[in-house]
């Protein structure tokens, strides 16, 4: 291709040519380059490509970070930053501008930090530090949770409205320390310290620690990073949950952690998780049991209201009754009248064989058999009058079972509004709304203070 470039020297060549062979000269020449430099006027077309200027004092380079490299990027390049942009040289052909093809970026002063991170990273590794075999299980359901962390962050906001919206049973202790800066290593292994002497001396014990701080450049995040810090996470106690930074910010603790969580509000989410299921659960229940509740009241209801409507008024079982007795009386003294009719026939066909008869004898037999018939009269009309005695008490036995006046004399009352309506269901009242009881022995009125559906 050079050969045939230099040959092309003394021909005349097309614009698209020139661009093309340009091109190829410098992709061929500048396979991998890292350039450092002052980003400016960096644009972010819908396309979710970045594209920007990279210049410094003696010139400036126009770059392109396509969607698919920039998602890598742990933190937002701005106009101002000073970055080492790692990527290829090309050419724009249709334009005849040659521009740098990021792949990678970091902020100046990252690259020797990457490194140390990477050398310190492999070290604890091959240590058996990062190990799953050494680390701790996560309490299912811990009951005292202490966090790590800055009391003026927002991240510690975050963990305790989040942990007192899906668990606020759980008990929450605050161990604080400096997450940014060159104290901030020995403010967070001392706040794990307190924590250890806490649990020596004290019946409730934390179960889980949080160790968390929002997101932030790799710089503000290097305190997580430091070789002490992470032996002392590896020998610690009490299981640790890390919720350092955003989803796609890694340090050291996270690796040694028994837990890594992308940031710090999910953290809080895994210690809370059981109880928040079990508060969904228990509301899941409690509506299933309002649910059967009201549909055995409906059906007891139902079944009182059909009930209520075969049941006969007392006034109505009392009329009946008396006619049943009227006519009873009314067929005994019939009975009677017959009888008293038949005894006068008998006397006086007795009395007419008297008088054609031996008078001794025949008197003496009639009048035994008319005593006789007389007491069986008598013993009938007992009978019938002692039966139909016994069935009027048990209709009035029956009667007054069913008397309103018994149900409030066993410490029932009857609830009626101010128009005299009687209450039977709470949605015939409203809160306010004077009722009057009434009760075995006399009545009072009240307001209604809340009602209960």
């Amino acid at each position: 291709m050079d050969k045939d470039i230099v040959e092309q020297n003394n021909e005349i060549i097309s614009v698209g040519e020139l661009n093309r062979s340009a091109k190829y000269l410098l992709e061929s020449n500048f396979p991998a380059v890292s350039v450092i430099g002052e980003i400016s006027n960096l644009a972010r077309p819908a396309s979710g490509h970045i594209y920007f200027s990279l210049k410094d004092d003696e010139g400036s380079i126009q770059c392109a970070m396509f969607k698919g490299s920039n998602m890598g990027l742990n933190f937002n390049p701005k106009d101002g930053d000073e970055c080492i942009v790692s990527g290829n040289i090309s050419l724009f052909v249709q334009r005849g501008n040659y521009q740098l093809i990021a792949k990678k970026m970091i902020l100046a002063g990252q690259g020797n930090l990457m490194q140390e991170f990477e050398e310190l990273k492999n070290k604890l590794k091959d240590e058996g530090l990062f190990d799953d075999a050494n680390k701790l299980p996560i309490p299912e359901a811990p009951k005292h949770i202490a966090v790590i962390t800055s009391t003026s962050t927002a991240a510690l906001q975050d963990i305790l409205s989040t942990i007192d919206r899906r668990a606020p049973s759980m008990k929450i202790s605050v161990s604080p320390a400096t997450v940014q800066g060159e104290s901030a290593t020995e403010t967070i292994i001392e706040a794990l310290k307190r924590i250890q002497n806490y649990n020596n001396n004290s019946s409730n014990k934390i179960d889980c620690v949080l160790l968390c701080r929002g997101g932030g450049s790799i710089e503000d995040l290097w305190c997580f990073n430091n070789e002490d810090l992470a032996r002392e996470i590896f020998n610690f106690e009490v299981p640790i949950i890390s919720g350092v930074g955003h989803e796609i910010d890694f340090t050291i603790a996270d690796f040694v952690s028994d837990l890594r969580a992308p940031t710090p509000t999910a953290a809080a989410e895994i210690v809370s998780e059981f109880n928040f299921n079990l508060i969904e659960k228990l509301s899941e229940i409690s509506k299933d049991l309002v649910f059967n509740i009201k549909n055995i009241l409906r059906d007891k209801n139902q079944t009182l209201d059909y009930q209520s409507s075969h049941l006969k008024h007392p006034a109505h079982a009392i009329r009946e009754q008396n006619r049943v007795l009227m006519s009873n009386y009314e067929k005994i003294r019939m009975l009677v009248k017959q009888k008293i009719s038949d005894s006068k026939l008998s006397f006086k066909e007795n009395t007419n064989s008297l008088m054609i008869e031996n008078p001794k004898y025949l008197i003496l037999d009639r009048k035994n058999a008319l005593q006789k018939n007389h007491q069986s009269l008598k013993t009938l009309v007992q009978a019938v009058l002692s039966n139909s005695k016994s069935r009027l008490v048990t209709y009035e036995k029956v009667i007054k079972s069913i008397d309103p006046q018994n149900v409030l004399d066993r410490g029932y009352s009857l609830i009626t509004n101010m128009k005299g309506d009687v209450i039977k269901d709470s949605a015939q009242i409203n809160e306010g709304e004077e009722i009057t009881a009434k009760l075995a022995k006399g009545s009072f009125e009240a307001k209604v203070g809340k009602r209960n559906v």
